[in-house]
This record gives structure tokens, C-alpha cells and sequence, in this order.
């Protein structure tokens, strides 16, 4: 059975409590954005989600997309969950005011995403690109672009995409083969095939504007030859209308393992009209302003879905009655007590639970960053919230999936059996999960981001964002008898992290494959530290407020405990990743290709 309650308490826990001291200080442009108002949002936004997106989201999966004479049709019910989610406004709640959006937080706005993700990933998909093909436009667009494009899709009436891969490219842009024709007129005239295109067609809304990588014909090879032009399936007439078919649409729906209520659509150009969006040849820069966003999206889907798996196996665990506690009988007046109170099922479902708390926090630290970038009063601060979005990026994105993809598979195995078939609903989190680790760039490429650029980029002035934070903290509170242990375990672990980050950066000079071998453990290392401090923190804030008598005395203590768990089981397991970091490339790469 899939169940979800958006975890409210938790995300004001980390909105409000665990990072009011991350050094961003005040930032400016949120005030319309107060405590009440935070809560108000959050509460609305789980009723749309509970209410509206979850009851749909079995449904769909079952359901799936279809292309008729063209045209991709959605699932049952997903276009009035679509207009609902318009009509309140969902659409343009991190969008500025100028385009007609309400200008929320990074902060608040993941959270909400979160919701989404977590009840119902498909439908999340089809807002989701539309807000990242945003992000590029108001970037790199002109200001007739903007002016004219940007409104309707704050609004949800029209919607975005992003069309990157092609059948012969997909990592390696540079193999990119769209062309795109000047015209008279200043427009362009755009053909080629992309596939993989989430959201390429569908009926939820009136038109839909692609982002498309192209290009020109005096463009240089490779990466730096690549354009990047806006191209609606139709073309607006000037007061908004819409006119002729631009010939950009399906030629098929891909048949995936997952997320089969989000149309992945082969996509074929015919000379369609387009606009460049930024300068010639320089696409690639645009389209990486909506990458990273997209990026940091995808790491809330796993998030979202580990999120909902682990509240479907708590449900599952109190309900399923099956053997007898090891410590004597709990349910006597029944013929078996629930599997919650055997150990290896609390040890799943702990380690769900901290991973969700653990990437809900370092989430929450990273939106803060998000926002701080332009919304901080303080030069100095901008700039260090830059580097630290740049550096945990990649992190987010890869570990963030990669531990909802594995909180997925321990929903299927607390529901044993039954969570193998598809009535419950639990395996459709396992097949949805999986391409999160896949797309908007593999998380081994993420891992390659973060020791090949994140990493060297000005002599390490990345890590600096992140390091000197985590270090000051273990300064401060070594001596902290109610949290000494836990620190305890994070120097160590921090440690470890250090002489890793030395070793890469020492061998990786010297050969580029050293540090590509140890990727993507060094990826998992610091995403781990990065959760551990957040948990020592909340660790600390939680004794306070017991100490003051808090009337929360239940979510403080399970804060704590989750705390404990996390240092005791998930962390130590990761600071052996140090080895395989400096055991060097050679058992990995010395194997001739020919003996595979």
C-alpha cells in the first residue's frame, strides 16, 4: 500500500532550527515568507499531494502514456491534478514576481518539490522541466523572449523541456548532429531526432517549449560548435494565440522500467522555427544553468521516493502480523505480533529514516546556499554560498538517488513477498527510483564533476565552503558530553575525508584515471560527512530544547535516536571507503579490455 504524509515537522525542523546559523546570515526578498506563511504553504501543499497527486500515482504506472495521431495522452486524472496544481498556484511558487510567480525560497520551494516527488514522481516531471527550461531562459534569454514566454510558463499554461540526447550522443555532446539555419528574419530553422525527452509531448497544457541544443552551420567541432535555440511545438501569434504546428513533436514514447506516467518522448525537428537563447556556440553554458538546477531536482526525487518508501514499510511493519518478538510476546491477543518488532526489520527501517533525515537536511543546507547566492546582503557570502552550491551539486544529486533507489528496494523487502507484486504498490518505488541514478548525467559522471572540476577549481576554493563549517563545529563541541561520541565518530570520518581529498588531489595530477577510480567512493564519503555534521547538529539542538522542557518531547528524542543510529551504523561503513580511495587504480583498470 502506498502511504505518504508530508513530514512537516521535520522540514520546518530544518527550515527554521538546524542551519539558522550556516553563516548566510539574513537574506534579502523573503520577508512575505514568515513562519505562518511557511506553515501555511507546507500544510496546502501536502493536501495537494495526499489528496490529488498519491491516488493517481498507482493508477498511472498501471495506465501508463499513448501516442494517438501524434499527440501523447497522460493517464486518467492527471489533467485535472495538472489544473489543480495551476490553479494553485504550484506552478510559480519559486518563479520571480516579475514573470507572475510568488518568488518563494530555494528553502521552502525544495521542500514542496519533495511533496510532489514523493507522491507521485511522474506528475512532478512535467513542472519540474518546465521550471529548469525557466532557469535558463531567465538567464541567457533575450528580453522579447522573456517578456513573452516567461508568464505562461510560470503560470503552468504552457510548459518546458530540455532536449539534449540524441540516439548516437548522450554524455558526449560534442557528437551532437541538430542543425539549426539562420533565417532572414533573426529566427532559426531547427532539425534533427533527440530522445530520452521527459515531458516531450502531453496534454496537459496548451503548448510546450523546447530547449534545444543545436548546431550552426559555421559552429566548431565538438562542445564549443553547440547553440541552444527555444522552439514551440506551436508557433504564438503575437498576442499570445496560438498559431500553426511547428513541426517539433513525437515520433514514439519510450518503453521504460519506470515512471511510465511520465511521457520520455523520441522527438523529431522538421525545419522548426526557433530563437537562439544566448550568444552562438556558447549553448552549452545556458543549458548547464538549467542542468544544475535539474540536478539538484533530481536528488529531492530520490529523496521523494525514499521518503514515501519508508512511511508505505512503516505502515506495512505495525500491520503485518508474523512470529514473536525475540523479547517476549507484544501482541497477546493476537496470533503473531507485527513484524516491527523484529530486529532486522527496525534495522531497515532505521536506515530508511536516517537516510531521508540525513538528505533532507543537507538538502535544506544547500537550498540555503541556493537562495544565499542572490539573495545575501553580504559580497563575501554570496560568494561562499556560490562555492558551496558548486561543490555539493554533483553530491546531491548522485548520493541522494543512489540512497532512495536503496531505501526503494528495503520497502520491497520489509514487505517480503507482497512487496514483489505489483497490487501493493511498493515495487512501482524501486522501478521509479532507478532512473534518478541515470539521468541528467549518470552519477558516475557526477562523481566525475566533483574530483575532476568541483575539486581543483581554484585550488580547492570549494572545499573551503565546506570544510572550514565542519571543522569549527568539531572544534567547538569535542567536550560536549551529551554529543562527544557523535562528534567523535564525525572528526574521524572528517579525517578520513581530509587525507582522501589529499590523495586525489596528489595522484589525480599526476594521472587523471587515479582520480576517476576513486570518484566515486570519495563522492560517497563526503555526501556522508556532510550528513553527519548535519546530524550532530541536530543532535545538539535537540538536547537544548529537551532541556528546556520542549512540548515536542517525542519528535526531539526520535531526532536524537535517529541521530545515533546514523553515527552508529551508516557512518563507519563509509570511512572504510578511505582504502579503496588510496588502493589506487590499477586492480580497476589493469584488466586488458579483452579478457571482459
Amino acid at each position: 500500500m502506498q502511504v505518504y504524509e508530508a513530514p512537516i515537522r521535520d522540514m520546518l525542523f530544518n527550515i527554521n532550527e538546524l542551519h539558522e546559523d550556516d553563516g548566510f546570515g539574513n537574506l534579502e526578498g523573503f520577508e512575505d515568507f514568515d513562519e505562518d506563511v511557511t506553515v501555511a504553504i507546507l500544510e496546502e501543499a501536502n493536501k495537494l499531494c495526499r489528496d490529488v497527486l498519491l491516488p493517481i500515482n498507482w493508477p498511472g504506472d498501471q495506465e501508463g502514456c499513448r501516442i494517438e495521431n501524434g499527440v501523447v495522452r497522460t493517464p486518467k486524472g492527471f489533467q485535472e491534478a495538472y489544473k489543480q496544481f495551476c490553479e494553485g498556484g504550484w506552478a510559480g511558487l519559486g518563479v520571480s514576481q516579475e514573470w507572475g510567480g510568488q518568488g518563494a525560497p530555494h528553502s521552502l520551494g525544495k521542500m514542496v518539490e519533495e511533496m510532489t516527488c514523493s507522491a507521485n514522481l511522474s506528475f512532478g516531471l512535467y513542472p519540474g522541466l518546465t521550471g529548469g527550461a525557466m532557469v535558463a531562459l531567465e538567464a541567457y534569454g533575450s528580453d522579447e523572449l522573456k517578456n513573452f514566454y516567461m508568464p505562461k510558463m510560470a503560470s503552468g499554461e504552457w510548459s518546458g523541456t530540455m532536449c539534449l540526447t540524441e540516439p548516437h550522443c548522450g554524455t558526449d555532446l560534442g557528437m551532437l548532429r541538430t542543425k539549426a539555419e539562420p533565417q532572414d528574419d533573426g529566427s532559426y530553422l531547427v532539425t534533427g531526432n533527440k530522445i530520452f525527452i521527459s515531458a516531450g509531448d502531453h496534454d496537459l497544457t496548451d503548448n510546450i517549449v523546447h530547449l534545444v541544443l543545436a548546431r550552426l552551420p559555421d559552429a566548431p567541432p565538438g562542445v564549443k560548435g553547440i547553440s541552444l535555440f527555444l522552439v514551440p511545438k506551436y508557433l504564438p501569434k503575437d498576442d499570445g494565440s496560438l498559431g500553426n504546428h511547428n513541426n517539433a513533436g513525437p515520433t514514439a514514447i519510450e518503453h521504460k522500467m519506470g515512471l511510465k506516467a511520465s511521457a520520455t518522448c523520441q522527438m523529431s525537428f522538421e525545419d522548426s522555427k526557433g530563437w537562439l537563447i544566448g550568444k552562438p556556440h556558447r549553448g552549452l553554458e545556458a543549458m548547464f544553468a538549467m542542468m544544475n538546477t535539474e540536478r539538484v531536482a533530481v536528488g529531492i526525487q530520490g529523496l521523494g521516493v525514499g521518503e514515501i518508501a519508508y512511511q508505505s514499510a512503516v505502515y506495512y511493519a505495525k500491520d503485518r502480523l508474523q512470529g514473536r518478538s525475540l523479547s517476549g510476546v507484544k501482541n497477546p491477543d493476537g496470533p503473531a505480533d507485527p513484524i516491527i518488532v523484529h530486529p532486522d526489520i527496525r534495522r531497515m527501517l532505521m536506515t530508511m529514516r536516517a537516510y531521508n533525515e540525513g538528505s533532507r537536511a543537507v538538502s535544506a543546507w544547500v537550498s540555503r546556499a541556493l537562495d544565499a547566492e542572490h539573495a545575501s546582503p553580504e559580497p563575501e557570502a554570496r560568494e561562499r554560498a556560490k562555492d558551496f552550491v558548486a561543490l555539493m551539486t554533483p553530491v546531491v544529486k548522485a548520493l541522494f538517488t543512489d540512497l532512495g533507489h536503496e531505501s526503494a528496494h528495503l520497502a520491497v523487502q520489509v514487505y517480503g513477498g507482497h512487496g514483489y507484486i505489483q497490487e501493493t504498490g511498493v515495487e512501482q518505488f524501486a522501478r521509479d527510483a532507478r532512473i534518478a541514478q541515470i539521468y541528467e548525467g549518470t552519477n558516475g559522471i557526477q562523481a566525475l564533476d566533483l574530483v575532476g572540476r568541483k575539486l581543483p577549481d581554484r585550488m580547492g576554493k570549494n572545499l573551503r565552503s565546506f570544510f572550514h563549517p565542519v571543522s569549527q563545529f568539531i572544534e567547538d563541541h569535542g567536550s560536549d558530553e551529551k554529543i562527544g561520541k557523535m562528534i567523535a565518530g564525525l572528526q574521524q570520518a572528517f579525517g578520513a575525508l581530509q587525507m582522501s581529498t589529499g590523495h586525489i588531489a596528489q595522484k589525480g595530477m599526476k594521472d587523471p584515471e587515479e582520480a576517476a577510480a576513486a570518484a566515486t567512493d570519495y563522492l560517497r564519503l563526503l555526501g556522508f560527512v556532510a550528513m553527519g555534521y548535519c546530524f550532530a547538529k541536530a543532535a545538539k539542538i535537540a538536547h537544548a530544547k529537551l532541556e528546556e522542557g520542549t512540548q515536542e518531547k517525542d519528535f526531539y528524542e526520535a531526532k536524537i535516536i535517529t541521530a545515533r543510529y546514523f553515527f552508529d551504523r551508516l557512518l563507519p561503513p563509509v570511512m572504510a571507503q578511505m582504502m579503496a580511495i588510496t588502493s589506487g587504480k590499477s586492480s580497476m583498470m589493469d584488466m586488458p579490455a579483452e579478457a571482459f
